[in-house]
């Protein structure tokens, strides 16, 4: 299976969801790196599954074990490769799930093309178990860009029609950031993170699901970053974002809003603060023709709801060609948009460090 990414920094993620382990190898690290593995813990232990009523009761522990790429927690310029034992797998609830596909998932289109020889159990590579060694990678991403002054923050922006308050297009200060990160439920605004629990209550007790969307913003990004065409900012980072299971929808700064606006609106006036060059209002969301623009980057992520839900749907028999109901077994998140926060601000951390190996590291300043 293709599970492969990068330029520079070269991502690989292996097993399944139910396998003995899940991975990843990162080759492209810059070595010398110091890798505070206590905080890359903390990072993972906000996607970690079974931590609140709005997860998946399954418990995983997400420690990592690292095989190599590192010495005496330093990047040592090998490749990194870093696993997580899977502890709390019950396989037998999707034991019939190769006759009969789950609707929205994956289990048809991946009976089609590995001709029945697929993992089903936990939905096999297409789980969203597997964002957790994404989330290595991209926590270990994290603690480098932030010695360069760059910064990443996401919340849940909605959750069903609920809407938190959303970041400020020309930027958010260190301290939101460290409060969302800190929190079990990441919302600018706790009356609305209440009223979006309270929709997700609704959701489980129904036996149903629901999705919502995370936004992402990135501070401190230098001019410059990115190139034009296939290889831009945007295209980059939407390679990424999609990769992450459950996404079908990305979109940067003003995004779908801009399709309403005249130019006389959109467009960002360009001012001199003191020698720095910056804009008034930032629709672009950071980025112009590919190319980061000084500006914080903004962009949000469109997740769907859990496909896997209690109520009875509708599917089919593939060995016997007929319809048939599918009562749907086993412990799945009624939201999984939570969990998501860290795992886009992973995703947006390994594109942004990629990019930035593309400049000279020579001409960039490290803060520390």
């Amino acid at each position: 299976m293709a599970s492969y990414w990068g330029k520079h920094i070269h991502i690989s993620i292996f097993g399944q969801s139910h396998s003995t382990a899940i991975g990843v190898t990162i080759d492209g690290l810059p070595a010398g790196e110091s890798i505070d593995l206590d905080a890359l813990s903390f990072f993972l232990k906000r996607r970690a599954p079974g931590n609140s009523s709005f997860s998946t009761p399954r418990k995983e522990a997400d420690f990592p074990e690292f095989l190599c790429g590192m010495v005496n927690d330093i990047t040592c310029g090998a490749p990194l490769t870093a696993m997580i034992h899977n502890t709390n797998t019950r396989s037998q609830d999707y034991s019939k799930l190769k006759d009969c596909p789950r609707p929205a998932h994956a289990d048809y289109t991946a009976h089609m093309k590995y001709r029945g020889y697929q993992d089903v159990a936990g939905g096999g590579h297409f789980s969203g178990r597997l964002t957790a060694p994404l989330c290595i990678a991209g926590g270990i991403c994290l603690q480098i860009l932030s010695r360069y002054g760059i910064e990443i923050g996401a919340h849940i922006a909605s959750v069903g029609s609920v809407f938190d308050t959303p970041f400020s297009p020309l930027g958010e200060t260190e301290d939101t950031f460290a409060q969302l990160k800190s929190s079990s439920f990441p919302v600018m605004d706790e009356k609305t993170g209440t009223d979006m629990k309270a929709v997700i209550e609704t959701a489980r007790n129904q036996g149903d699901s629901v999705g919502g969307v995370v936004e992402c913003m990135a501070m401190g990004l230098p001019v410059g970053l990115g190139n034009p065409m296939f290889e831009g900012l945007e295209s980059r980072l939407a390679s990424m974002l999609f990769s992450i299971p459950a996404v079908k929808g990305v979109e940067f700064g003003a995004g779908f809003e801009s399709a309403t606006l005249f130019g006389s609106q959109n467009n960002d006036p360009f001012y001199l603060d003191g020698s720095t060059v910056r804009t008034r209002t930032n629709h672009s969301g950071g980025i112009l023709g590919g190319i980061s623009n000084g500006m914080p980057l903004l962009l949000r992520a469109a997740f769907k709801p859990t496909p896997s839900i209690s109520k009875e749907q509708q599917s089919i028999s593939l060995s016997q060609q007929k319809n048939i109901p599918l009562n749907i077994v086993g412990r799945h998140d009624p939201c999984i948009v939570p969990r998501a926060v860290p795992v886009v601000e992973a995703a947006v951390a390994i594109v942004l460090l990629d990019a930035l190996l593309d400049r000279n590291t020579d001409q960039i300043n490290k803060t520390n």
